[in-house]
């Protein structure tokens, strides 16, 4: 995308899909990788990569285990903060707002996407818990594979989850670190749109 349709760009959904097709062409691994900040409810923040694996009419759609850390965030503290950067591109996108759980019916779809193993995985880990030894992890998925010989049931503890955003910002290099910086907040069912310093 060029400069002219980066100041001229009024919708920031339609300005990430355009983003987001050139980092699919342009990144070597995982385009769709994005840092993911949570906090408790005191305001302590942690921040993870997480891979964005949807974007609708509701937001940026991610899935994970409801128990983890980031779950157990979410699920006293609803408001969020992704970071994409595409460092080859030279791009960056920061998004915030409140984050809301995604249907049951979401999450199997997506669960059973996956592959196999990666299902074993996401039953087998007690995510962001102690873990004595690998060989512990590899043992409980060697169970549950037997346990398991045809369908995997998604466990309720892995569910999917959206961004509702409230921010979006871009932000493209520019020569002598003059960065071109773009802020879309939300104004009613629009979105209002200022450049900012870098």
């Amino acid at each position: 995308m060029d400069q002219i349709e980066l100041e001229t760009a009024v919708d920031p959904l339609t300005l990430f899909r355009a983003w987001m097709k050139d980092a699919v062409a342009g990144e070597v691994n995982d385009p769709d990788a994005v840092a993911l900040a949570t906090a408790t409810p005191d305001g302590v923040p942690s921040a993870r990569m997480v891979l964005m694996k949807r974007l609708d009419e509701r937001g940026f759609c991610f899935y994970t285990n409801a128990e983890s850390q980031k779950g157990s965030e979410l699920a006293v503290n609803s408001h969020a903060a992704m970071c994409f950067h595409w460092k080859s591109l030279r791009r960056q996108v920061r998004i915030s707002g409140t984050v809301a759980e995604l249907p049951g019916a979401d999450a199997d779809a997506y669960f059973h996407s996956r592959s196999r193993l990666s299902q074993l995985g996401a039953v087998a880990s007690q995510q962001s818990r102690v873990l004595a030894s690998r060989e512990m992890l590899v043992d409980r998925v060697q169970e549950l594979e037997q346990e398991f010989p045809g369908e995997i049931p998604r466990p309720d503890y892995w569910r999917g989850y959206v961004l509702r955003p409230e921010r979006i910002e871009f932000w493209k290099d520019g020569e002598g670190r003059l960065h071109d910086r773009f802020l879309f907040s939300r104004n009613g069912d629009g979105w209002r749109k200022v450049r900012l310093f870098p």
